[in-house]
C-alpha cells in the first residue's frame, strides 16, 4: 500500500509577504536619502577618481606636520578610555550578573549599562567639549564612558557562564561574598573578560581616530584638515599611515588574546576559539 507523502509547509505566502516587506523597507529608505539612480551610478566613478588622486601619497608632507605623532595621540586616547572603562566596569559587572548578585541590584545596573551602550562616542565627545575643551581628554573620557557600557555587559556574561562550585567552597570556609567572588569567580573569568578589554581597545583605536573630526584629540583633525584644502595625496598619506597602525594593534592584540585564552596550546572547544580571536585573525 502507497505511503502519503507528508504535506509540505506553506512557506511560499509567508517568503513573499517577508521580500515585499524588505522591497518595500529599502525603497522607502533610499527616497528618504534622496538618492537618484544618476547618482548611484556615478558614484563608482567618483569615487575613483578620489583615489586615483591620493596616489602617490605625500609622506614627506604629513610627516613633517606631525602626523604620526597625531596617529600615536589617538592610540593613547584609545588606551586610557579603555583603562577607565576597564577599572569602572568590573566590579559593576558583579553586581549585574544574575547568578550572583540578586535581583534589586543587578537590574538597575543592567540598565545603567544599556543607557551608556546607547549613546554613541560621538555624542558623548560633543557633551564633554563643553566641560574639558577641545583636545585629547574629551576624547578619552568619551571613550572610557562608552566602554563601561560595552565593557561591563560582556563582563557580566562572562561572570554569569562562570561555575558556582568554587563560589560554593568559599562559603563552605566561612567566606563573604566579597571572598567568593575574588576567589571563586574572578580567577575563572579574569582570561576572557581581560581578552574583551584587548578586543575594545581595538574598537577604541578606530573611534579615536573618528572623535579627532570634532575637535576631541588624534588624527581625525588632521584628515579634515587636508580634505578641506583637496590635498588629496596628504589625505592618502594620512589613512595609509592610519591604516598601517590600526592592523598592526589589531594583530599584536589578536595573538595576545590567544596566548591568554589558550595559552598557547591548542583551544579546548569552539567558544574559546571564538573568544581568542574575535577579528578573525588568527595565528
Amino acid at each position: 500500500m502507497p505511503v502519503a507523502a507528508p504535506p509540505r509547509p506553506r512557506t511560499a505566502g509567508r517568503n513573499w509577504i517577508i521580500a515585499f516587506i524588505f522591497v518595500a523597507g529599502a525603497t522607502w529608505s533610499i527616497a528618504g536619502l534622496d538618492v537618484t539612480l544618476a547618482r548611484l551610478l556615478g558614484a563608482p566613478a567618483d569615487a575613483w577618481n578620489i583615489l586615483h588622486r591620493m596616489f602617490p601619497p605625500a609622506f614627506n608632507e604629513v610627516y613633517q606636520r606631525g602626523v604620526v605623532g597625531k596617529v600615536f595621540e589617538s592610540v593613547y586616547i584609545a588606551w586610557i578610555g579603555t583603562i577607565i572603562g576597564a577599572v569602572v566596569s568590573l566590579p559593576f559587572a558583579f553586581l549585574a550578573a544574575t547568578n550572583v548578585s540578586p535581583r534589586w541590584i543587578r537590574t538597575p545596573i543592567r540598565q545603567i549599562f544599556n543607557a551608556v551602550r546607547a549613546v554613541p562616542e560621538l555624542i558623548l565627545a560633543v557633551i564633554l567639549i563643553p566641560i574639558t575643551g577641545l583636545g585629547p581628554w574629551a576624547g578619552a573620557l568619551a571613550i572610557g564612558i562608552h566602554s563601561v557600557g560595552t565593557l561591563g555587559k560582556w563582563a557580566c556574561e562572562a561572570i554569569e557562564n562562570s561555575d558556582h562550585g568554587p563560589v560554593e567552597a568559599v562559603e563552605a570556609c566561612g567566606g563573604v561574598w566579597v571572598s567568593g567572588m575574588r576567589w571563586g569567580v574572578l580567577p575563572q573569568v579574569m582570561p576572557v573578560i581581560t581578552s574583551y578589554w584587548l578586543f575594545r581597545f581595538e574598537i577604541n583605536v578606530r573611534a579615536s581616530a573618528v572623535l579627532g573630526m570634532i575637535g576631541a584629540g588624534g588624527v581625525g583633525a588632521e584628515l579634515v584638515s587636508q580634505l578641506v584644502f583637496r590635498n588629496f595625496p596628504a589625505v592618502g598619506a594620512v589613512l595609509a599611515i592610519t591604516v598601517a597602525v590600526v592592523l598592526s594593534i589589531d594583530a599584536l592584540s589578536a595573538f595576545v588574546r590567544r596566548r591568554i585564552i589558550t595559552g598557547g596550546g591548542p583551544t579546548k572547544n569552539r567558544n574559546q576559539e571564538a573568544t581568542a580571536d574575535l577579528t578573525g585573525l588568527k595565528h
